[in-house]
Parts: structure tokens; sequence; C-alpha cells
């Protein structure tokens, strides 16, 4: 451990440097309001307007978002975006009642969620076949991924499809999703609601804010939800517990800083222990123990962010967050097998007890100008991350279950741990984009970004292991504005994933065409995008010559894919979003870990076509609103084998809301209308999607 720890005392300095940096900090993408006039004749912009860092427009307005915000990253029109992008604004989020990230994203094509049903450890989504990375006002929640986030904290969540790298970092190459933190406004608000649903679920939840000084240079906000809940089966609970607090001083409408402090915890089960494998059980059944299958989170994060606009065209942004996580999980599930005989099924007991701590921050410059024909945005940034994790997992056999009549043991006999770990992860990066405008009409997008990653472990037996990884990341785009209403681009972006102690970091590429349509006469965004995905230096077994197996990173994986999507306000009363994804993946050269050939395989649990649409219709009476939603996915395999297949299904949502008043209203959301049940995940037990569940709120806002 000496290693280690005389590796974080020799960082301290940079530590103590980064958290400064962002208070003489000034702002990033900022514009002055006053400047508005100025550009009102300028259509077509390489940047768009925004007010204090954030998007002018209000999420609770509309369900079509004009611009895209990562951490002020790349605060650009989404039309003008040389990418498919998603934004699931918060009124959409309250007209789906989407308490979870798998209901936020399951309406976005190109992404799969809910692979897992009933386990609930963690937010599982995939995107154009690769896992998605998680990200918070634009910087990575890395080793904080291990929670499931809470959607009443965000006021967005944008999803950013292909390889990202350049600009956010190592991540996986299909895509990546971005939280928007709730806050302060300059204005009074507030809203709270009560609920009750299916499982016994009861929430209470409060967001209000209000300017805290005379010359209003001062606000606040406070947001706060409590929820008490089972589970579909038996033995289960879903409680937890959000807290969160924001203050913003905004000295002149240059400047801004923003502190904000929240809290989540969970106390729930990760799941039933799965379903045995010969036939279909009711979702109520309960395989694991009662007094064993737990997952308790707690997790704490402070977020300082300042930013301030020069009249030059210079801007400077700081951001800084510092992260704290304790997981503590215990799950026994089922191992049954195909053509098992009786009624007595295995089971194993899995548990792991984790401690984590991330300080990410970054200063960011931009220089926006305009020469005669040609407008430029240059962008520079720094970035720093160091996160700290200690693990220690058990894993054996304990008592099989009846099926027929289970009984429960109680809490397994817990051996030593197989498995402890200590590790250290810095990362040092440099990133610049820059983008030129000719005409207002033809947009060039070059980035660049290089990433100095360190990393540190020491195992169970005391063993301590090292690596360094210097890699870069590229990024080009040109984009034409065709009208005013349309626009095409081609793209070529490039990821580096989070690499691994004496292993190469596995490379993304991808080649990507789009279209995008924003009529004037409405609010609305219709984008199509075909893409060719690939992933290579994945790490394969390959069986040699003389019968031995060794690990090498020279495998290949491919997807490539049609996604269309369409977020629409057709009337004041109506709107929708659909979308529809065509994707083909292909294991071009890989393997198990015993070596069988996966070459010409499909991914597990990517379907080859998916579709959404969800619609949402105020009532001529104007008090009453009804939404219908449909999910379709298709046939998956559930293994890199291939042997077995998922079922194509179709599920649909619906929602009813009553106005009582002015500032009340009575809303009904029904996941799963028709309760339908299927296979989403098989491995040594089958794992269910969601059932049929209703939700009943309350809600008074002023």
């Amino acid at each position: 451990m000496e290693d280690i720890r005389s590796s974080k005392e020799r960082r301290s300095a940079m530590h103590l440097l980064l958290c400064f940096v962002p208070v003489l900090s000034y702002s990033g993408s900022v514009y002055s309001e006053v400047q508005d006039s100025v550009q009102e004749d300028q259509a077509y912009r390489v940047n768009t307007i925004t007010v204090y860092g954030q998007p002018i427009a209000n999420n609770a307005d509309t369900t079509v978002a004009e611009e895209l915000w990562v951490g002020g990253k790349v605060a650009t029109n989404v039309h003008d975006t040389p990418a498919l992008v998603s934004v699931i604004t918060e009124k959409e989020i309250n007209q789906r009642n989407a308490t979870t990230t798998e209901e936020i994203l399951q309406y976005s094509p190109g992404l799969v969620t809910d692979y897992y049903g009933s386990d609930d450890r963690n937010d599982y989504f995939k995107i154009r076949g690769y896992q998605a990375t998680t990200y918070r006002d634009g910087m990575t929640l890395g080793s904080m991924r291990g929670v499931r986030e809470d959607p009443y904290a965000y006021e967005r969540v944008e999803v950013i499809r292909g390889a990202n790298s350049t600009l956010f970092g190592p991540a996986d190459p299909g895509g990546s999703v971005n939280f928007v933190s709730k806050r302060p406004k300059f204005e009074r608000f507030g809203n709270t609601y009560v609920a009750y649903g299916s499982f016994d679920n009861k929430e209470i939840g409060l967001d209000f804010g209000d300017t805290l000084n005379e010359s209003e240079t001062v606000a606040y906000r406070f947001t706060t939800k409590i929820k008490d809940s089972e589970l579909e089966y038996d033995h289960s609970k879903d409680n937890s517990q959000l807290v969160m607090g924001g203050i913003t001083w905004q000295p002149s409408v240059q400047t801004t800083a923003t502190l904000i402090v929240d809290y989540l915890g969970r106390d729930t089960t990760p799941n039933s222990g799965g379903y045995p494998l010969d036939r279909e059980y009711d979702r109520s059944e309960f395989y694991g123990e009662p007094d064993y299958n737990k997952h308790d989170v707690e997790r704490t994060n402070i977020t300082a962010q300042i930013a301030h606009h020069f009249d030059n065209g210079i801007s400077l942004s700081g951001n800084l967050r510092y992260s704290k996580l304790e997981d503590d999980f215990g799950y026994v599930y089922l191992y049954d097998y195909e053509g098992r005989t009786g009624s007595d099924i295995a089971r194993y007991y899995f548990g792991t007890d984790t401690q984590s701590e991330q300080l990410i921050g970054n200063t960011i410059l931009q220089y926006d100008a305009s020469f005669e024909r040609v407008d430029s945005s240059t962008l520079i940034g720094l970035e720093y991350r160091d996160a700290s994790t200690q693990d220690a997992s058990v894993y054996g056999t304990t008592s099989s279950i009846n099926i027929d009549s289970p009984s429960y043991s109680g809490s397994p006999t817990i051996g030593a741990p197989y498995s402890k770990n200590d590790q250290d992860e810095t990362t040092k990066s440099v990133f610049i984009q820059q983008n030129l405008s000719l005409d207002d009409r033809y947009i060039l997008t070059l980035g660049a970004r290089h990433d100095y990653m360190d990393l540190a472990s020491r195992d169970i037996s005391n063993s301590y292991s090292s690596d360094e990884f210097s890699e870069t990341s590229l990024r080009g785009a040109f984009t034409v504005k065709v009208t005013q209403e349309w626009s095409t681009y081609i793209s070529q972006v490039e990821s580096v994933a989070p690499p691994s102690i004496g292993v190469k970091p596995e490379r993304g590429e991808q080649l990507e065409v789009g279209v995008k349509f924003a009529p004037l006469s409405m609010n609305a965004l219709f984008s199509a995008a075909v893409y060719d995905l690939e992933k290579n230096d994945v790490t394969m077994a390959i069986v040699q010559d003389n019968g031995t197996i060794e690990r090498e990173t020279i495998g290949e994986t491919r997807v490539r894919g049609l996604d269309l999507e369409a977020k629409a306000e057709i009337t004041d009363n109506f709107n929708v979003t659909g979308g529809y994804s065509y994707m083909k993946s292909e294991v071009v050269r890989g393997s198990t870990r015993s070596g069988a050939v996966l070459d010409g395989n499909e991914f597990a649990t990517v379907p080859n076509h998916s579709a959404s649409f969800w619609g949402y219709y105020t009532l001529p009476i104007e008090t009453m609103d009804i939404g219908l939603g449909t999910r379709y996915v298709g046939s998956y395999y559930f293994d890199a084998a291939n042997t077995k297949k998922s079922e194509a299904a179709m599920l649909f949502d619906a929602a009813f809301a009553y106005r009582i008043s002015k500032s009340a209203q009575l809303s009904l959301n029904v996941h799963n209308l028709t309760d339908k049940q299927y296979v989403v995940g098989s491995g040594t037990a089958n794992y269910y999607n969601p059932g049929r569940s209703f939700n009943a709120s309350l809600n008074y806002s002023w």
C-alpha cells in the first residue's frame, strides 16, 4: 500500500492547484444577453447563444430542445451538431413519469435498455451495441457509476451517439449519456408532489428556489425526494433518499459561479435471484436469500462551477467535482442449466464492498471571432481526474432451493474474500476543438485530445502493479446548411476505451453521415444517420500450437446501422417522439475465454431492429391530457456464442393527467400496459422484463 499512498501524496499539490484554478477562471461559452440584438440577423452561428453557461431553452416548457450542453464543452445548436443526438427534456420525463435512467432512454433510437430485467443493481443500457459511458455536467461519473441515478436530480438527459473521446476522454465507442443537473434560477418557483404506485411505492418530492438578496445576484435551489417502495418480487425493497442544494452568484450578466452539493442513498434488493430456465415463472417469486440479497449505496457530490465572458470574445470556465461512494452489495442467485431434472436448484452467493473517491476538474478557454465571411470558435481545455477504489469480493456455494416449495436458510456462511483490490487512476488531458463557419452555411469541425493515464493497483496477494498509457484521439466533421431548415453532415470520430493494467487500450472509430430537418412551421427536429463503427485491439483468447491459451489484443468488432428520430410539437396541444434503429453487429475477430472462435457472430443484447413512438395530447377541454407510447424490441442473442435468442416484443405505456387548477395536477402513468412478460437475459437463470406498474401522483407548483 505504501507505493499507492506515496503516489497520492505526490499528487496532493496538483489537487490543491486544480481546486484553485476554477476560482481564477471565468466563463467558457457564455454570451451577454445584450449581444442578442447584434446576432438576430445571423441565421447560422458556430455556437449557440447561451446565458450563464446553460442553454436558453426552458426544459420544463418543451420536448424539442434546441441546444446541446455538456459541461460547456460543446454548447452548440442541436441542428448544427455533426452527430445524431437526443435530448430528453424535463417536460418529456414528466409526461412519461420516467423514474429510472432506463425509462428515460427507452424511447431513444439506437439504445437497448433494461436487458437484465429484475437485476436492479445498476442502470443498464447500450448505445449502438456498446456499453455507454455516463457523464454528469460533462464530467465522467467513472467510479461513481455504481449507483442508479435518480432522474429527479436532473433537468435533462443528453445522448450523443458515436465515439466521443476527443471531447470527453476514455470511453467505449457506442456513445455517451450526459445528465444535466438542476441549477438555481433567478426567479421564485416551486414544485412538490406525492405519489403512490404499484408494489406499495410511496414517494414525496420537493423542488423550489428563489433569489436571496434585493439586487438579485444570488439565487438558491433545494431539491429532495424520499421513496419507500418494494419491487415486483417478494422479500424486496427499493428505498432511496435524494437531497440536493445549489447556490449561484451572478454579480453581472457575464459572470456566474455555482456550488451544488447532493447526496443520494439507496437501500434496495439487487435481484430476485433469477428464475429457473425450464418454463415461465411468476415475477413475484424470490429465489435468493432475504437476509443477504442487499444493495446499500451512499454517494455524495460537491460540484463547483465558475464562468465569465469577456467583451473581446474570450471566455474562460472552470468545473470541479469531488465525489465519494460507499457500496455494500450481496446477492444469492440460482445456478440452473438446460435439461435439469428435479426441483432442487443449486445456488451461489456473490458480494462486494466498495469505497471510491474521485476528484475531477477542467479549465476551458474559448475564443470566438468573425473574419468577414468566416466565423471561428476555438476551444482549448485541460482536464485532471484522480480516482481511487478499494473493493473486497466474496464468492461461493450456498444451500440449494426447492423451486416447488421455496424455503430460506438465512445468510450464507461467507468465506474469505477471493479478491481485494486497491486501485488508483490518474488522467491528465488536453483537448482542442476548432469550428469554422463559412458564409454561415459551411461548418468545419476539427478536434483532438491527448490523455495521459497512470494506473496503479495492489491485489489480495499484496502484489503491486502499475502501467502508463498515452493516447490521442481525433475528430473531424463537415456540416452543410443546405437551407435554413435542412442540414447534412459527415463525421469521422475516434475513441479510446478506459484501459487496464498490462492490456493495450481498445480503440474505436466511426464514420457517420446524417441529415437533419428543422421546419420553420413548427418546433420540431427530424434526424437520420447511417454509420460504420469499428472497435479494434479487443482482447481475445488464442489457442496456441502447444494447446495453451494466451490473451492477445488482436480482436475486432463492428456495428453498421441506421438511426431515425423525430421530435415534434405538432401543435400547442400535441407533441410526439419517435425513433427507429437498425443495427448489424459482427465479431470480425474474437473468441471466448476458453478460446472458442466467435468470428462472424453477432453481439449479445443487440437487436437488429427496434422502434418506439410516444404521443401526448391535450384534449380540447384543456384540463385533461392523454399519452400513449409503444416500444418494439427485436430479438437478440443472450450470449456471445449465439446459442440462444430472445423473442421480439412490443410493449405499451400510457399516461393521463387532470389539471385540478392552474397550480395542481393529478397524473396517472402505466408502464407495460398489457403486462407483457418475456425473457430479456439468460445465463444460469432467466431474467424477465419489468411487469406492469402504475403510478398516481398529485403535483402542486407555484
